[in-house]
C-alpha cells in the first residue's frame, strides 16, 4: 500500500465562483496574507480550525460517524450470519 504523506486537495486554490466562497477567500487571504494571492483548501482549513473550531468538529464527527457506520455495515454484508 502506498503512504499518503499529505492530502494533495489541500494545496487546491480556492476559486470566487459565488458569494461564500468569495467571502472566504478574502477573509482568508486578509488573514494570512499569502506571497502568490491564491488562497488553497489547506490554508482555509488553517484559518477556520483557529477561528471557527466548531464548524470543523461538526463536519469531522460527522464524517467519522458516517464512515464508521458504513464499515459496519460493509462487515455485517460481508459475512452472513448462519
Amino acid at each position: 500500500m502506498k503512504k499518503v504523506d499529505k492530502n494533495p486537495d489541500l494545496l487546491v486554490p480556492v476559486l470566487r465562483d459565488n458569494p461564500l466562497r468569495d467571502m472566504v477567500v478574502e477573509y482568508v487571504g486578509t488573514k494570512l496574507e499569502p506571497e502568490s494571492d491564491e488562497v488553497t483548501v489547506e490554508m482555509v482549513v488553517e484559518v477556520f480550525s483557529t477561528d471557527f473550531p466548531e464548524f470543523l468538529m461538526a463536519v469531522a464527527e460527522e464524517n467519522y460517524i458516517r464512515g464508521y457506520s458504513q464499515a459496519l455495515d460493509d462487515v455485517e454484508a460481508t459475512y452472513v450470519k448462519e
